[in-house]
């Protein structure tokens, strides 16, 4: 398959002209307010209702929604884009304002075979590849048979994606790729090209529903019956819907050095596990090789691989090459931490000096305004946490172990990413799962018996210290022991606590997860994942 990059329609907004409502926005006396318009923070009202003069316009009461979204990254918008064309009431639940989510960072692309070279079956080999052995190939084979067709339904949409001289997409380089294969948007800015325009068409669809802002912080599910319910807002409002929809992100802000914003600390796995969803894969934790360090307001900023994809080179303090720039990931980060260990240096050098700073314009301009110019110097830089490949447990149509909640995006765990994420996959894999994850709650609402009683509000909060950003940093990064991970097992945080079981009980070392005192893997555990029940304990399963 290949497509045009695409442009915007005569109908996508145009967010140069303030199409998205911002915090506080002032509505005219008498003003009918459009499907989904936000009024202020976390306040939404109803379709066509119209706004008297002077009046504060609150919701009241309960909203009654058929499928209620909780996180506004590139997951959750695209599955309440899904649902709503398909008919439902949606509510889009955002701690912060839209587009200004964790996937607003994201620099790779979305990784699919659209080049007459490449093929569904390549793209799986490489996925299981670096996956380690661990892959869940029911998974994977969805996610790369279906990646061209969510290409084809967002270039539809009106999403803008970079284009070759003739006009075709683009397709870039990244590690563990074996072909070029990868869409970006604005080079590197792929996150916030896509979220500002998804952003747009989701204000703009009707039948969404949007709340944001640190009161509609999603605080508890609602359980009814044995089934999720709805949800619970930090400012106390209540969502009822048919279907929750858990896309808040993953865990990685839980390390003191991460690439992700600070609100990237597994909440969602929390309200899913106190609602009764099975975790997985908990001990399986990216760390991308190539973060700044030592810069200035940009320590773990991070430099998308695809530099590397171009040509760009990693050096140790004696100016030598010593790994395979476009290896997997988790292979990068280990061999750069070993350099750093061997010598003491406390970073290697990534040499950008060949690269036109036109392919990645964002990465250039960042580094500049914090005075190192990487067309002149070689950029310091070295692994931080930066993607969780587990999380809440799914099947291959998002659905969990509790009736009525679903999960997407980084939050979820199929399976697909293994011990090890493929570059760019995360971001195909919010899309193909997005739009499944919509199906399925539509269909199986109808499926489901009336609840017969009142909600219960269930859930759980944790603060999150420096303290124990260290300790997981220290105890649970690249290199993991016995001792340190039993005194971090002993932990306050729950999350912090699971993590730390999940990487005693897999005493091997596979993909992102190594082990000093278990050096190698054991093939008695391939395709095994490490679950957490709702009890708290582990237990083992394959997963074919």
């Amino acid at each position: 398959m290949s497509g045009r990059a695409g442009g915007r329609s005569e109908t996508e907004p145009d967010l140069s002209e303030g199409e998205l409502s911002r915090e506080g926005e002032p509505v005219e006396p008498g003003r009918t307010v459009e499907p989904g318009r936000t009024v202020e923070p976390g306040r939404t009202v109803e379709p066509g209702r119209t706004v008297e003069p002077g009046r504060t316009v609150e919701l009241s009461e309960p909203v009654r929604v058929g499928v209620a979204i909780i996180g506004a990254g590139a997951a959750g918008l695209y599955t309440a884009l899904c649902a709503a064309r398909a008919g439902a009431r949606v509510a889009l639940v955002s701690a912060t304002p839209l587009a200004q989510t964790a996937s607003y960072w994201a620099q790779g692309g979305l990784a699919a075979a659209l080049a007459a070279d490449d093929s569904a079956a390549l793209h799986l080999e490489d996925t299981e590849r670096a996956g380690r052995g661990a892959t869940r190939r029911s998974a994977a084979e969805v996610l790369v048979s279906e990646a061209p067709l969510r290409v084809r339904d967002l270039l539809e949409l009106g999403l803008s994606f970079d284009a070759d001289r003739f006009g075709e997409l683009a397709l870039g380089l990244e590690g563990g790729h074996s072909v070029r294969r990868i869409i970006h948007a604005g080079g590197s800015a792929t996150g916030r090209r896509m979220l500002r325009q998804l952003s747009a068409l989701v204000v703009a669809q009707e039948g969404i529903v949007v709340l944001e802002g640190n009161g509609a912080r999603a605080q508890s599910l609602l359980m009814c019956d044995g089934a999720c319910a709805g949800l619970l807002c930090a400012d106390g409002r209540a969502l009822l819907a048919d279907s929750v929809v858990i896309a808040t992100g993953g865990a990685a802000a839980l390390w003191s050095r991460t690439t992700n914003p600070p609100g990237s600390v597994g909440t969602g796995l929390l309200l899913a596990h106190a609602a009764g969803a099975h975790l997985a894969d908990l001990e399986f934790v990216q760390f991308h090789p190539t973060a700044v360090i030592g810069v200035k307001g940009r320590e773990g900023f991070l430099i998308t691989e695809a530099v590397r994809g171009e040509g760009a080179t990693l050096h140790d303090a004696n100016g030598e090459r010593f790994v395979d720039e476009l290896a997997p990931r988790d292979e990068v980060a280990r061999a750069i931490d070993l350099r750093l260990c061997e010598t003491g240096a406390r970073s290697v050098g990534l040499d950008m000096r060949s690269i036109d700073p036109a392919l990645f314009p964002n990465v250039f301009s960042s580094l500049r305004a914090a005075g190192l110019d990487p067309t002149r110097e070689v950029v310091p830089v070295a692994p931080a946490a930066h993607y969780t490949m587990g999380g809440i447990v799914t099947d291959l149509d998002a659905r969990t172990s509790v009736p009525g909640l679903y999960a997407v995006g980084e939050s979820a765990c199929t399976g697909l990413h293994g011990a090890n994420r493929l570059a760019s996959n995360s971001l195909s894999e919010c899309f193909v799962f997005g739009y499944r994850a919509a199906a399925a709650a539509l269909s199986d609402r109808s499926g489901r018996s009336a609840a017969s009683g009142a909600p219960i509000p269930v859930g759980t909060t944790a603060a999150v210290s420096q303290k124990i950003r260290e300790a997981l940093w220290s105890e649970a990064g690249l290199q993991r022991s016995e001792q340190g991970l039993h005194d971090l097992a002993h932990e306050e945080h729950p999350l912090v606590r699971m993590i730390a079981l999940a990487a005693l009980t897999r005493q091997e070392s596979r993909g992102a997860h190594q082990r000093r005192d278990h050096p190698n893997i054991d093939p008695a555990l391939d395709r095994a994942h490490l679950v957490i029940g709702a009890d708290g304990l582990p237990s083992w399963e394959v997963w074919e």
